[in-house]
This record gives C-alpha cells, structure tokens and sequence, in this order.
C-alpha cells in the first residue's frame, strides 16, 4: 500500500517552504514521527516527520526549491491494508485527529484523507492508492474538466494553494477550468485565469516598461522570510487604521540605574539594556489601558482583549526582520527579562525560532535606536492594535526647577490602530510608558 504524503499545514499561515535538506532517500525506511526533510518557511527552519512506517519509494523538491502546502513530498511504501494513517505534528508527536475524506470522482484516482488537528488546521494529507488505481503526483492532467457545472452543486476539486490563491486574487474558484488530474484545479490555473483577466482589464498605456538588460540589474530571488514581511506589512496597512504618536520622556535616572547595575549583571554572563525596563514600563501600561492589548474581529463585531501580556521583540537579522515573543512579561524580573531578550536574539540570527516563539502576541516592541535611529513610525504587528518604535538616547538641554542642564532623551513612536483606540486613549498610554521609563523606581514600587 503506497502513501502520498504532502507538505503539511503547519499553522501561522505559512503556505511554502524550501526545501533545506533531506534526512531520507528512496528506500530509506522510516517510522511514525521520524524527520523526513527540513523546511525553512517564512518564519522559521523546521522538520516534517513522516506520518506513516513504511519504505520511502519517492521523493519530491529538490534542495533549495520551493514547496507550496499541498503538494506532494513523499511516497511512503507500507505493508498491509488501508488504515487511517497515524497523524503527527510538527515536532512529530502522535495527535488525535478524525480522518475526512474529500470527494473525488469515482474511479479518477486515490481517496484523499485529511488528518486534522484539534484547535489548528490540516496538518498532513495522504493520498491512498492501491497498486490498481494509483494516480501520481504531478500537475499534468489527464483530461480537461469544467470545474462547475451550471445548475451542478458540488464542492470544486483544487489544491489548497489554488483555494488560497484564488481566495487573495478575489477570482470566484466555480468560473476556473482545471487542467488537474480529474478536472482538479491547479495554480497554474488560477495564474492563468488571472492572466486573461488581467489582459482583459488592460489598456493600451497600461503597458510594462522594458526592465534593463545586460549588467544594469540583478535580479534576486525572494526570501521566504522576505516574502513574509511584504505580505504582512501590506496586510498591516490594508487592515489597519494606523495613528502615529511621538513623546520624548527625561531618563537620566533610567540611565543612573542602568549603569549602576550593569557590572553586576555582567558577572553572570548577562548584558543589561534599556529593553527590558521598557517592556516593564510597557506591561504595567496595558494593565490601565486594555485597549492597548487587544485585537479586533471585524467579522463577528467583536472587540477580544488579552488578560495576558506576550511581548513582541523586532530583531534584525541578516535575512531580514523577526518578531519572536517573551511569553508572559508581566512576570519576569528585570533580569530574567534581560536573559530572554538575549537568548530570542540569538535564536532569531541563528535561524533556530520555532512557531512557538512566533505566536500568540499582544503587543510589539521596535528598537531601531539600538542602530542609531532616533523617530519613526513603526508598523502594526497585525493583528495586534498597537507597536512601541524605541530611538537612541541622546544629550539634550532641558529644564529642571527652573535651570537649564544636561538631559538624557530616549524618543519613542506609538502606532497604534485607531479602530480600536481612540487619539486621547493611546496619548495616556504613551505618557504612562514615558512615566515608567523615567522613574524606573515606580515599575517596582507601583505593581
């Protein structure tokens, strides 16, 4: 009995991965849970275990190329007759989980069953085919069928990349032809419907201008990670009202703490920033405005705010920007803050995040002082309603009882979504965070 495995759901949206390198060869046997391939998708480097004991009888995606969700990784061999398969996770532990199977026209092919994962979405698909009626894997088709009938109810046949891809294209699935083994519609599909769409829509001046040749330009292939942070922040501004505040607080008292402190730190091995005084100042700031900690779901009218506050840190890395999450800030100590910003930004450059550290956010936190910038106007984390962008500290006159003498500034910028906080709420929170900050005392004194 042969099994098709195909790259699994894994959650946070991710929809392809490439391929890093494979653990298995043709003829590799294999156990339930055994890492069959490492993936690298638009947030972490991550291994698929195999679902199913058995012999692996073929392979697919060579290393460096790119595998949609839904598309076919394995074959795995297996001895005996048709079981419902043993669902895994990512992390390769057993899961229960109901076996569906999709509709599919009679005698066209293998019976496809989804293996689904309570309170998440479909973690693996396994095509089951006896030796008699095995169709394989691949995007040519045997015979082009309508994918709707008029006057015909039934679910259409497509990959769930196609579904996907015609759900962000707004293109209606019933009005495509697909070119798939039983009329299943393919992504070239819907890129082609798109393509005749589009040249339908054209004008004469709407024409591309040539793209250099020769030496002129380079052209690179996308990232996953890069195609990740262009998705979402366009997401972030397609989905969001974005307010921009800015407040530029007085810290030569966080300053004189931090220096006072700092050797002492550095005795065990731990660097003492501002951050972790500032995700203090901000927790005890979304504990008086829960607006600020909270997210909108537009769709059934509701406003859900967080009891729990999961603190996005952005981190810079050479394959571009992450933002893994110190899970309940609200209780770590200065020092136990400081150890877990340290060891997410090690993991983050080291490439070694996983999902969970990705996850279940409730408000962000920007640091582009740390490279010099002073102002900006930080993006939302969607779905999140709010964003903290820190600058560098810097020297300024101010004035104290009347003289005038040598401050320290540290300017901060609040986006915030304005559909759920309104102008006065996000000021009170950012002149809270600014009152934290500058009196680092009263983050202990006040809890």
């Amino acid at each position: 009995m042969r099994y098709i495995f195909k790259f699994p759901d894994i959650g946070e949206g991710l929809t392809e991965g490439i391929v890093v390198e494979w653990y298995v060869d043709k003829g590799t046997a294999v156990k339930v849970g055994q890492p069959l391939v490492k993936m690298e998708t638009d947030k972490v480097v991550t291994d698929i275990p195999s679902p199913r004991e058995g012999v692996i009888a073929a392979r697919y995606g060579k290393v460096g190329e790119t595998v949609h969700v839904g598309e076919t990784l394995v074959e795995i061999e297996t001895e005996g007759t048709a079981v419902a398969p043993v669902p895994v996770d990512v992390a390769g532990v057993a899961v229960a989980a109901v076996a569906t199977p999709e509709v599919v026209a009679e005698g066209t092919g293998p019976q496809t069953e989804a293996v689904e994962e309570k309170g998440a979405g479909v973690v693996g698909t396994l095509e089951v085919a006896s030796n008699n009626a095995y169709l394989p894997a691949s995007e040519e088709g045997t015979e082009v069928k309508p994918a709707a009938l008029k006057g015909e109810v039934r679910k259409v046949l497509a990959t769930p990349v196609a579904r996907a891809m015609a759900r962000d294209m707004n293109i209606d699935i019933n009005l495509v032809t697909g070119t798939g083994p039983a009329g299943r519609i393919m992504k070239s599909d819907i890129q082609g419907f798109h393509g005749v769409a589009a040249t339908v829509r054209a004008t004469p001046s709407a024409t591309a201008a040539s793209l250099p040749v020769g030496e002129l330009v380079e052209v690179v292939p996308m990232s996953q990670m890069r195609k990740s942070i262009a998705k979402n922040m366009l997401r972030s501004k397609q989905s969001t009202a974005h307010m921009t505040l800015f407040e530029e607080p007085e810290v030569s008292a966080l300053v004189a703490a931090r220096a006072k402190y700092r050797e002492e730190f550095k005795k065990d091995g731990i660097n003492l920033t501002y951050l972790p005084f500032v995700i203090k100042a901000v927790v005890a700031a979304l504990k008086r405005h829960r607006d600020l900690n909270a997210e909108m779901d537009q769709e059934k009218g509701n406003l859900i705010y967080k009891i729990y506050y999961n603190i996005g840190i952005a981190v810079s890395t050479p394959e571009g920007l992450v933002v893994p999450v110190i899970k309940n800030a609200d209780k770590l100590s200065i020092r136990e803050l400081s150890i877990a910003v340290a060891e997410l930004a090690v993991k983050s450059r080291d490439r070694k995040l996983t999902l969970d550290d990705m996850k279940d956010g409730t408000f962000s936190i920007t640091n582009y002082g740390a490279l010099g910038g002073w102002f900006g106007v930080p993006v939302i984390n969607y779905p999140q309603s709010g964003i903290l962008g820190i600058g560098r500290i810097y020297q300024k006159p101010v004035v104290d009882n009347g003289e005038i003498k040598v401050g320290n500034a540290m300017p901060l910028s609040l986006s915030v979504d304005h559909r759920i906080v309104d102008g006065a709420g996000a000021t009170q929170f950012l002149l809270d965070v600014a009152a934290g900050i500058a009196d680092p005392l009263s983050l202990i004194m006040r809890q």
